[in-house]
């Protein structure tokens, strides 16, 4: 699979630094991290794909066909797609460990291939995810860093949602980490700096 399947914004990692891919939410592009990226990271490498599904002229990366419907063959798909883009990535930075994070959306179809792929990856942080499917168990998800952000009152991603998804995780032993709020689906501060920690080997395991 070509590194160019995806208009997607890129830069190199240097040496031993983490390679970052970072996946937008539903209307954003592959610029919406690169200054967090940047900012937190600033030797890290990045990959940061635009969505390639329009929905009305918001761009996603896979359809749905409701809030919280999804076209469940379009997922897979394009699930398998992101797979082979994300393992190019990561075949083409020997040596470099990976860490991904999206949001809403982003969060989706990242959460997709880890449940497949776990091993494509050293951190994943999902930001507002929504996964109204019981993925198939996975032992690769064993002792994989993963953060979950998620606001108490979020209309999108309701609470029960992300606590069966964070119980989900922990049945395949990864070790989760969550930061909640009293918001809705905004990215609040507390969020930000949960992940800048994430990133940088405050929390977390690996």
């Amino acid at each position: 699979m070509s590194l160019s399947f995806y208009h997607a914004l890129t830069k190199k990692p240097a040496p031993g630094a983490p390679l970052v891919l970072a996946f937008h939410g539903t209307g954003g592009d592959e610029h919406q991290f690169s200054q967090f990226v940047d900012e937190t990271l600033p030797e890290a490498g990045l990959v940061s794909p635009r969505g390639d599904v329009s929905e009305h002229g918001a761009l996603r990366f896979f359809r749905r066909t409701g809030e919280g419907v999804y076209d469940m063959d379009d997922l897979a798909f394009r699930t398998g797609r992101m797979v082979s883009f994300i393992a190019a990535h990561k075949e083409a930075n020997p040596g470099h460990p990976v860490y991904a994070f999206g949001y809403s959306n982003g969060a989706n179809i990242l959460a997709s291939v880890a449940f497949i792929r776990p091993g494509l990856f050293d951190r994943v942080a999902l930001l507002h995810p929504l996964i109204p499917w019981t993925p198939e168990a996975n032992a690769g998800l064993a002792g994989k860093d993963i953060l979950i952000t998620a606001g108490h009152r979020d209309p999108i991603c309701p609470p029960q949602q992300t606590a069966a998804l964070i119980s989900w995780l922990e049945d395949q032993k990864a070790v989760v980490s969550a930061e909640l709020h009293d918001g809705g689906h905004e990215i609040r501060q507390q969020e930000v700096t949960a992940l800048q920690a994430f990133l940088t080997d405050q929390i977390g395991s690996s």
